[in-house]
């Protein structure tokens, strides 16, 4: 049980999600828990990637507009703001109609940077409806999770 809290918790952690858990979940199993049932652990790291999305879609925004002001956070805050209003507006110009098909690659192409905490926010600052947004995280949680599998599987390790 607390081989699957690891990786669920670690499914939630920016930058590392999804992407960082898989792999973390293969080591557990060669390396500690043969007992360990690895789609258990798929189907506990996608829920714990997907569990921040809607909390991130509704208040991350409202936070950073919040925050633009305070003396300490202000710059910082600002600066997300700017940078992600920027990248919506490129994004948005470059994509058009295939807004949705955009942000599902970018989740689901396994970079450092892209994922599913970058992704919804970036769809919360590009005004996207929330139920287009979680269908394209959902689908780019799955793509990286099937890339990282066979990475994997493979031998690539961010591990050793």
């Amino acid at each position: 049980m607390l081989n699957y809290l690891i990786v669920f918790f670690w499914s939630m952690v920016p930058l590392v999600e999804l992407r960082g858990a898989i792999p973390i979940a293969y080591y557990i199993k060669e390396n500690n828990d043969p007992t360990f049932n690895i789609y258990l652990a798929y189907l506990v790291i996608a829920i714990g990637n997907m569990l921040p999305v809607p909390f991130i879609f509704f208040f991350a925004r409202k936070v950073l507009e919040w925050g633009k002001d305070k003396p300490i956070i202000g710059g910082f805050f600002t600066f997300c703001l700017e940078k992600g209003e920027k990248g919506g507006k490129k994004l948005t110009a470059k994509a058009g109609r295939g807004l949705f098909l955009a942000l599902l690659l970018f989740v689901g192409i396994p970079l450092p940077g892209t994922g599913a905490w970058t992704g919804t926010l970036a769809a919360s600052i590009l005004d996207m409806d929330f139920k287009s947004s979680v269908l394209a995280v959902i689908l780019g949680v799955a793509l990286a999770g099937i890339i990282m599998t066979v990475a994997s599987l493979l031998g690539v390790s961010i591990l050793t």
